[in-house]
């Protein structure tokens, strides 16, 4: 993934957003965080509220089997057992992993914004508005134990993955390599992407990697579409923000994290559901036959013919 130096908000969206491929951009004015935000100062700021934190007795999560549980723990000791990496109090081992993605106040209605739920915290941030006003969605707060990776998957609003302290690496893939990637939803069930199992999962060879290192002070640009597998390589802090790249009543009004499809993806989907179910109307061959022909169709209406 390219990285590139002091790019403003004019020559991003000019020259890099028009090209919908992940960059890593360095230098930008991030505010005091990249400094301040020592695990000594963390806790303290936000002292003891309650956060839910996904806890896990391995450091590869796997949303697919839910491989971790859901548990609450004031900001200030949960900010310190995250730094940690044996713990003396725990809820499943003494080298379990921990990952906090700050949620709305209603997790159901409210989207994740920092300067909501973290405001002590949200003024040290001076986040790079490369968008319009109206496009933000979302900005979501993120601290993960050292060693902890995240599960592929991909959203549907362009993001900001701001690495404030802390080394993360990131494998990303092309929209156009979905049909390698094994998904289920959103999320990808290859999990390990260094070790795949290419036994149970062949194809994925074919889907071409993209990959980075964010140190401290890195933003990196991912598109609406691409797969991301973020693995935090020490402990860190991190901010996302999410905006819209469609026209907001593209969206599902009930999305309140950025991963529902957008509407009309979703009425195809039920659409092509429901004929898939008229297929089942008649014999096999037939059926075989038919199933081939719309592919076809699908792919002479809706393919990009531009990808090289």
């Amino acid at each position: 993934v390219e990285r590139l130096e002091g790019v403003t908000r004019e020559r991003f969206l000019r020259d890099i957003y028009p090209r919908r491929k992940p960059v890593v951009l360095t230098g930008l004015e991030l505010g005091t965080c990249t400094t301040k935000w020592t695990v000594d100062y963390l806790s303290q700021a936000e002292g003891s509220k309650e956060v839910k934190i996904h806890v896990s007795a391995v450091p590869q999560m796997d949303f697919l089997s839910k491989n971790f549980v859901y548990r609450t723990l004031p900001f200030d000791v949960f900010v310190r057992r995250a730094a940690e990496i044996k713990h003396k109090e725990y809820f499943l081992t003494e080298d379990e992993k921990y990952y906090l993605r700050s949620v709305g106040e209603d997790v159901r209605k409210d989207i994740a914004d920092i300067r909501k739920q973290f405001p002590i915290l949200a003024e040290d941030v001076h986040i790079p508005e490369y968008f319009e006003k109206e496009q933000f969605f979302s900005s979501v707060f993120r601290i993960s134990s050292a060693g902890l990776q995240l599960w592929t998957h991909y959203d549907v609003m362009d993001n900001f993955l701001i690495q404030v302290t802390g080394k993360k690496r990131v494998v990303l893939y092309s929209p156009r390599d979905a049909p390698y990637l094994y998904l289920s939803g959103t999320k990808s069930e290859v999990l390990d992407v260094d070790n795949p199992d290419l036994e149970k999962y062949p194809l994925f060879v074919k889907a071409k990697r993209y990959q980075c290192v964010l140190e401290a002070g890195d933003v990196l640009f991912i598109p609406a579409l691409w797969f991301h597998n973020v693995i935090s390589e020490e402990f860190g802090v991190a901010l996302n923000v999410f905006w819209k790249h469609l026209p907001t009543e593209s969206y599902d009004k009930t999305d309140t994290y950025g991963n529902k499809d957008p509407m009309a993806a979703s009425r195809a989907i039920q659409i092509l559901d429901r004929a898939l179910k008229t297929l089942e109307e008649l014999p096999e061959e037939y059926r075989d036959f038919y199933a081939r022909r719309m592919v076809l169709r699908i792919q002479e209406k809706a393919y990009r013919n531009d990808y090289g």
